[in-house]
């Protein structure tokens, strides 16, 4: 038997007094069902509403499959976002964040699932963020199959929201890279980045704000656009140009998607036992955006090759004798190549990857 409230305390209890708005999330998942329809591909419905997301792999045309799943989120790049009040391309950082580390090891994205959580829900700025979820699923040729929207007051601060994302491919059993091949006397293509993508944004956000800058201010050299502008430049997903180069050449050894850590820490996961590598650092242009924040924060090269990608967004190791061919189906795709450095004998001691001369100091 339930208890009876005193009479000086009426039962005046509700879910949206408590500050849970069940309306605001129903209408929310109106106004996004377009975008997820948007996203549709062979194997999807892209319809929202179920207790779960279906896809028909058999569809697809796999003979031998293997899933590959990932997750990632954005990082504090969305404390920029906020503050900068843009809110309609961290989602597509949300999506390459994880499809970029699926196609590393030759799959393809098939579906991608979306977390997003705040103390209050604001429908425009949650849309806006779907919105890029969307578009990142259609640049990576995933669908946009379910998600959760959590409103948990007391939980973030005024005006706060946080992402994760869920992302799951497949690749041919006897496509999974890695290949078992990698060797000294491989070359490393470098794809570029779009900016600092989703990592380092503590450091970034931090040198912001001792120099007393806002987000509004005008970049230098921008073009017109403004800081926040420049620094929530999108992640670029590079699995359809990745694929497509896969597909066609046959020639793709390994890939290291470039996140934190730099190249120091991620193109070792791609390499066995005893192989290093040696880059060479004059056989890019390091970006404008990175130049402007190595000199604002004071922040070393070793620090800076550490910590962001300085340029390169995605490694790719090939054969000597067929890297030419890599590198033309890449360009065809869109994709701009540098020649960046080889594999070679792994050092006695210290890091696998050496560094000929500076990152990013071509003229």
């Amino acid at each position: 038997m339930a208890p009876t409230p005193p009479k000086d305390r009426p039962n005046r209890y509700t879910y949206a007094a408590a500050g849970v708005d069940i309306d605001a999330g129903n209408e929310l998942v109106r106004a996004i069902g377009p975008l997820a329809a948007s996203t549709k591909r062979v194997g999807s419905d892209a319809a929202l509403g179920g207790f779960g997301g279906l896809f028909d792999l058999a569809a697809c045309g796999f003979r031998d499959p293997v899933l590959v799943a990932a997750n990632d989120g954005v990082g504090t790049k969305l404390k920029v976002a906020i503050e900068a009040d843009i809110h309609d391309t961290v989602g597509i950082d949300l999506v390459a964040m994880s499809v970029n580390d699926l196609v590393v090891q030759g799959a393809e994205p098939l579906f991608f699932l979306d977390y997003y959580a705040t103390g209050k829900l604001h429908v425009d700025v949650a849309r806006d963020v779907v919105a890029g979820i969307a578009e990142g699923c259609r640049q990576a040729g995933c669908a946009l199959i379910g998600g959760e929207t959590a409103e948990m007051p007391g939980m973030y601060a005024k005006g706060d929201y946080d992402l994760a994302g869920f992302a799951v491919g497949a690749v041919e059993r006897d496509g999974i890279l890695p290949r078992g091949d990698v060797a000294p006397g491989d070359v490393l293509l470098g794809l570029e980045s779009s900016g600092f993508h989703s990592n380092g944004y503590s450091l970034v956000r931090r040198i912001v704000e001792d120099n007393r800058l806002s987000y509004s201010a005008p970049f230098p050299d921008g073009d017109g656009a403004s800081i926040g502008e420049v620094l929530l430049a999108p992640t670029r997903i590079y699995v359809k140009a990745m694929l497509k180069a896969i597909r066609e050449t046959g020639a793709v050894k390994a890939m290291a998607h470039i996140t934190g850590g730099g190249f120091v820490e991620n193109i070792p996961r791609v390499l066995p036992d005893g192989v290093g590598v040696e880059i060479d650092g004059a056989s890019w242009a390091m970006p404008p955006v990175f130049r402007w924040l190595m000199e604002l924060g004071g922040i070393d090269e070793t620090e800076m090759g550490r910590t962001f990608n300085c340029g390169i967004g995605m490694v790719v190791v090939v054969r000597e004798d067929q890297s030419h061919e890599v590198a033309d189906a890449l360009a065809e795709a869109g994709e701009t190549v540098h020649y960046i450095g080889r594999l070679t004998e792994a050092a006695a001691s210290g890091s696998r990857v050496r560094v000929k001369g500076t990152l990013g100091s071509k003229t």
